[in-house]
């Protein structure tokens, strides 16, 4: 099983062009399941489906959740397509395992006043506050997902026409810029960015203080700071900021496939769960306008 994991790894990197994150949760989920198969001793080409399900019992047992225990079955199903795709099997095991029901969660979102308390920490009197006010404007102008932003270069922002190019391995997309962003990135870039990078070959948009790219990790603790600082209660992480940015998009009326657009959604039922956060004055204003409401 070791070896035909390495050829799946490689084939998830190469062909499927994963991104870092993803490939590490197949590989938490796979290596796993080896330590249970092993534990077991049964030879992964021989896993039949109640093994499967005895492994799905065991994990919800420990306590897992419905969404990690599904993920781990579709990280197990996609390795057995793989390995029958390689000639390795004939039969799918997984064939006819059913994942557990996972409840929606509510995303957490932060009010407008909330918004704009964290916001106003930030203070541009160093290199640092500068930076920091440029990031977070940035997050929540553009509703971006934090490994986004890290991977985000120079050359990804027009600042004259006032929007960002996003990419990642498969497509792009363009997110336009607001004023208070647009003014708080450009004080960024022109004064604190190059003082802040050590080499002009260094690429990235947000740095740290060692003047290299922004790591996941970094841009975490720098909310959380500012979290404490504007005695907010809420928990606040980037994707907080990613919600908040669609939810009040869409109060304010913005088209839902426009904010589809613009967080990158492939499918639109994952952007009409921001539908439950509308203001009842607009649910008013339908009620009064539609002749069938």
């Amino acid at each position: 099983m070791e070896r035909q994991l390495k050829y799946f790894f490689k084939f998830l990197e190469n062909e499927r062009k994963l991104s870092e994150n993803t490939l590490q949760s197949y590989k938490r989920d796979l290596k796993q399941f080896k330590k249970y198969l092993e534990d077991c001793e049964i030879n992964y080409n021989r896993v039949k489906e109640e093994d499967l399900n005895d492994y799905v019992k065991e994990l919800q047992e420990e306590g897992k959740k419905s969404s990690s225990i599904s993920r781990c079955i579709a990280s197990i199903r996609l390795f057995y397509q793989f390995a029958i795709k390689s000639k390795k099997l004939k039969i799918d095991p997984t064939q006819n395992i059913k994942s557990p029901k996972i409840e929606k969660r509510v995303p957490s979102i932060l009010t407008s006043e909330e918004v704009e308390l964290l916001l106003e920490q930030p203070k541009d009197i160093d290199l640092k506050g500068i930076r920091d006010k440029a990031m977070l404007e940035f997050a929540y102008a553009t509703g971006m997902r934090v490994t986004e932003i890290i991977s985000l270069n120079v050359e990804d922002v027009d600042l004259e026409e006032g929007y960002v190019i996003c990419k990642n391995a498969t497509k792009q997309r363009s997110i336009p810029l607001g004023t208070m962003s647009l003014n708080a990135l450009r004080e960024y870039i022109e004064d604190a960015r190059d003082i802040l990078i050590k080499t002009e070959s260094e690429k990235a948009l947000f740095v740290n203080v060692n003047g290299t790219r922004l790591t996941r990790q970094g841009f975490w603790k720098i909310i959380k700071y500012y979290k404490e600082q504007a005695h907010i209660t809420k928990e606040i992480t980037p994707h907080v900021l990613r919600h908040s940015f669609a939810t009040h998009l869409l109060q304010n009326g913005a088209d839902l496939k426009a904010i589809q657009t613009m967080l990158g959604h492939s499918d639109i039922s994952s952007t009409q769960v921001y539908m439950q956060f509308q203001d009842d004055t607009l649910k008013d204003v339908y009620k009064r306008a539609h002749p069938r409401a």
